[in-house]
């Protein structure tokens, strides 16, 4: 059975729903792969023989995102900041001092603004419903942002990735596979630079956080 016969097998509603499932336990703030997800979907939309709609891929992303992001919204703002103590004691690696600050330190200087731009920034999708909730957000507020950049990096995405794959298909025709496959690793390469990035200035802020709590305090 060769690849393409196992991706025509996959039914397109399963693929809708795994999109939905995983960008929307990302955004619950799950530390889940939801942009390669979306991605790969959109690249199955962009193979004409197969029956995945790119709107589907689409509208499944934003519904994810979006109520994703209320549901941690609702947790953060019940539990409040200890959530996140809590959480960073189970999960160091995702949510400890570091991280937590990084997330605020975005909050401060953008408001509302952190919730529309968290979508593009991985970090942030996991942070931006659970600390806008803690925050005290208010919630029309959120939900604006929360549904406009739902919209732009879902949509905005699953476009991108499904015409740049539709423009590979035609100008390499049979291997337009090896076309996409380049594309995953060549977004892949820049998201992983990204990422080193964040992790340089989250280690900063854990070490910096460290050195305060370790500091005595004059008696």
């Amino acid at each position: 059975m060769t690849v393409e016969s196992l991706l025509q097998a996959i039914p397109p509603l399963t693929v809708y729903a795994v999109v939905g499932a995983v960008v929307g336990i990302e955004s619950l703030g799950i530390p889940l792969p939801g942009e390669i997800v979306l991605v790969s979907a959109a690249l199955l939309s962009s193979h004409h023989e197969l029956a995945v709609n790119p709107i589907g891929v689409g509208v499944a992303g934003v519904i994810g995102a979006a109520v994703g992001d209320s549901i941690g919204y609702t947790v953060g703002r019940r539990l409040g900041m200890p959530l996140f103590d809590r959480l960073g004691r189970r999960f160091p690696k995702h949510f400890g001092p570091g991280h937590v600050a990084f997330a605020e330190r975005l909050f401060d200087r953008w408001g509302m603004r952190a919730v529309f731009f968290g979508r593009f920034i991985a970090l942030l999708r996991i942070f931006a419903g659970p600390l806008a909730g803690a925050l005290k957000m208010r919630y029309p507020r959120f939900l604006s942002a929360n549904v406009a950049g739902a919209i732009c990096w879902a949509g905005g995405t699953t476009a991108l990735v499904y015409y740049a794959g539709v423009a590979a298909e035609r100008w390499l025709e049979r291997s337009s596979w090896i076309a996409l496959i380049v594309a995953v690793v060549a977004g892949l390469i820049a998201a992983a630079l990204l990422r080193e990035r964040t992790s340089r200035v989250i280690a900063a802020l854990e070490a910096e956080h460290y050195r305060t709590s370790d500091t005595p305090t004059a008696s």
